[in-house]
């Protein structure tokens, strides 16, 4: 979900964050149906449910691969969990009870930062590191705390709720597949397709101004769907 700041852009991270912003929208306007207007509409499981999945690990990756190309990854991922914070404050005076504790911005940020103790790792290992956090993910399930003080690491009390939670267990794992892919792919910095025709679309000018449209894309859809549908009320 973050805007490259390389001078020479690798166009197909930009298209695959534009696949990945598009599904992502795509979720939140039948998300924002079914909670604000009551159309029965199931996000919870079934294909919404894999759609919404599809976007954020698609993000996951692709900031995974461009931490292993950035030097600026420290600062890219306090900006980025500085907004999560943010994020969270507004929701929880705009819409009351929408939780978002730990959400896929906390976790992003999180996860850039915490590549400095990862990135001289070989691929090898980043992918048998990552494997792991995936599996501790489905031990932690079974393990219910007393508190949620553990939840960004996916240890959960009784009465946890977020409608917007990616824990570094399992999620992280993922993000450790896209490092490695990084250092596997791209070891000279450049587009594995340069002379691609698809270097120019639509998708890829999406994908240039992810984190711009992340922010703001929730705003307009309550917008728009307020202009069709009238007022929004919570359930």
């Amino acid at each position: 979900m973050l805007d490259s700041s390389s001078r020479s852009r690798i166009w197909e991270l930009d298209f695959l964050r534009g696949i990945a912003l598009l599904a992502m929208i795509a979720f939140h306007i039948l998300y924002d149906l079914k909670e604000f207007y009551q159309v029965p509409i199931s996000y919870e499981q079934g294909p919404v449910y894999y759609l919404g999945k599809f976007a954020a690990s698609l993000f996951i990756v692709v900031a995974g691969i461009s931490c292993s190309l950035s030097k600026s990854n420290i600062k890219r991922g306090i900006k980025l969990f500085l907004l999560g914070l943010l994020i969270t404050l507004v929701t929880s005076l705009v819409v009351p009870g929408s939780n978002i504790i730990f959400g896929i911005l906390h976790f992003l940020g999180t996860s850039i930062v915490l590549y400095s103790i990862f990135k001289h790792l070989k691929p090898g290992m980043l992918l048998i590191l990552g494997t792991a956090v995936i599996m501790a993910g489905f031990y932690f399930k079974k393990i219910t705390l007393p508190n949620n003080i553990l939840a960004p690491l996916g240890l959960l009390g009784p009465e946890f709720y977020s409608v917007d939670y990616y824990p570094l267990v399992p999620w992280l794992g993922l993000f450790l597949y896209g490092a490695a892919m990084g250092k596997i792919l791209y070891t000279q910095k450049q587009s594995l397709f340069p002379a691609s025709p698809l270097r120019q679309n639509l998708l890829n000018t999406l994908g240039q101004h992810s984190l711009s449209i992340y922010l703001l894309h929730q705003p307009v859809i309550l917008l728009l769907l307020s202009l069709l549908y009238g007022s929004f009320t919570l359930k």
